[in-house]
């Protein structure tokens, strides 16, 4: 820990609740915990929540690398990293700092509270180090305003996972040209593959923009309208699909009301697509186009046996089991949204009651929680994961992992309307996956631009 060409990083425990392996993250960089990192590490891992998980795996990982023959000179001094699989440039240092039993610096923060001590850690070992670069890494926006003000030089949020720096970058799902999409292209094969038609256009003509798989490609002047379906160094592969061909199409009596809908519409109806993920604002039509076309698809077209719908619950696990009756119906006022898209699709029906019980019934609709999924195999189903932006990437990694042979999954999600505590727009699972699986060509991601709820619901998106 004497070299000064090594950076030292404090951690907070909420990187490590974050991320349980971040002391791995660091390179040829050493990672200090302070002993108050452990005691809050300590307090969380009994707690029947998520998040207890993750600190009880983060205690597994220092006690695989502190435990054994190491002794408590070693541990403070600071002991190797040693190799993982995935992190095979660690050469760094692990350490514990025994915060408790030093005097800290003049001008440090009132010792009255946890966050206060870390600040103070991170703070000796600047003056300790110094001219050694030392760094607080924590996710605590305010504690790292408070770490400023209190004399940290350098204070970092852990942004090891992310993949985008900010929102605004995030794939949509489609790209549209200015102007007319033709007089972009110079020369362009087409060719017939049964009902479809395939342009094959030169990338040279298309300028430096990204595209990726099934990717929708639209202009602002003609009728056009494409899906990329397959990408050479030198050419791309768009199915000719047409705007007004997609304004047309229908799924259990609901049609899009606008392009973006249409593309919506046109990959959850593809049987070759396994995954489509749907963002956008609140009243884009995220729910309602994902449950006509699953009753399109297991009621009308008998693809699949029956509808999956689940969502996290806000307190994991707890909340659910205080509730009267069955899974589903426990889980009945956290998918209130479902239940009011069904009454939606069927308002016009003689019996819209009637209409409501059949179509549950038919179409094997269930209401499961996202709590039991861990260990299940779901086979020939349409799974609907609503409310995805509230998920960790280890928990939407945990239900796409659920998927079995013969199985769609909708997943569906505003990344303006975040609940949890531990989670930002660009941390959040949903945003993971719509980057992760943009080259992935069984997945579809389409932003829903447009509240079409209703007047109100769109002045209230704008302006508020």
């Amino acid at each position: 820990m004497e070299q000064d060409d090594r950076k030292l990083f404090v951690l907070d425990t909420n990187v490590l609740l974050h991320e349980p392996l971040a002391i791995y993250s660091f390179k040829e960089h050493d990672v200090v915990v302070p002993m108050t990192v452990l005691e809050e590490l300590d307090q969380i891992k009994d707690r029947k929540r998520d998040v207890s998980r993750d600190a009880r795996v983060a205690i597994r990982a220092l006690e695989d690398i502190l435990g054994g023959d190491i002794t408590p000179e070693q541990i403070i001094n600071g002991v190797p990293l040693p190799l993982r699989e995935g992190h095979t440039d660690v050469s760094g240092t692990l350490s514990i700092f025994p915060d408790h039993q030093i005097e800290f610096t003049i001008g440090s923060l009132p010792g009255d509270n946890n966050d206060n001590r870390i600040i103070n850690t991170a703070l000796h070992l600047q003056q300790q180090y110094h001219p050694r670069t030392v760094v607080l890494v924590t996710k605590d926006i305010n504690m790292r305003l408070k770490a400023k003000g209190a004399g940290m030089l350098l204070v970092e949020d852990y942004r090891t996972d992310q993949l985008i720096d900010d929102i605004r970058f995030l794939a949509k799902g489609f790209h549209e040209f200015d102007g007319n999409f033709w007089e972009h292209l110079q020369k362009v094969a087409t060719e017939r593959q049964g009902r479809h038609t395939i342009h094959e256009v030169p990338l040279k003509d298309l300028g430096d923009d990204l595209f990726y798989a099934n990717q929708y490609l639209l202009d602002q002047e003609s009728d056009f309208c494409g899906r990329v379906v397959g990408r050479t160094e030198s050419t791309l592969s768009v199915l000719d699909l047409g705007r007004d061909r997609l304004l047309n199409m229908e799924a259990w009596g609901v049609r899009p009301k606008n392009v973006y809908q249409g593309m919506a519409l046109q990959a959850l109806l593809d049987p070759s697509i396994d995954m489509v993920i749907l963002t956008g604002p609140a009243g884009c039509g995220k729910t309602l186009l994902a449950m006509a076309a699953a009753l399109e698809m297991v009621v009308e077209r008998n693809q699949y046996d029956k509808v999956i719908v689940t969502r996290n619950t806000p307190e994991i696990a707890e909340s659910i089991g205080f509730l009267p009756g069955t899974e589903e119906e426990k889980m009945a006022p956290w998918l209130a949204a479902i239940t009011d898209t069904l009454e939606v699709l069927h308002k016009h029906d003689v019996n819209p009651a009637g209409s409501l019980n059949y179509i549950m019934d038919k179409a094997n609709i269930q209401f499961k929680s996202i709590n039991f999924m861990r260990g299940r195999s779901i086979q020939n189903a349409v799974v609907i994961l609503d409310e995805c932006q509230n998920l960790t990437a280890s928990q939407i990694k945990t239900m796409i992992t659920r998927m079995g042979e013969g199985t769609k999954l909708i997943c569906s999600g505003n990344l303006a309307q975040i609940d949890s505590n531990y989670l930002t727009a660009v941390t959040s699972g949903l945003t993971y996956i719509v980057e992760r699986f943009k080259n992935f060509e069984g997945s579809a991601n389409i932003y829903l631009n447009g509240v079409v709820r209703s007047r109100l619901a769109e002045f209230a998106e704008e302006q508020l």
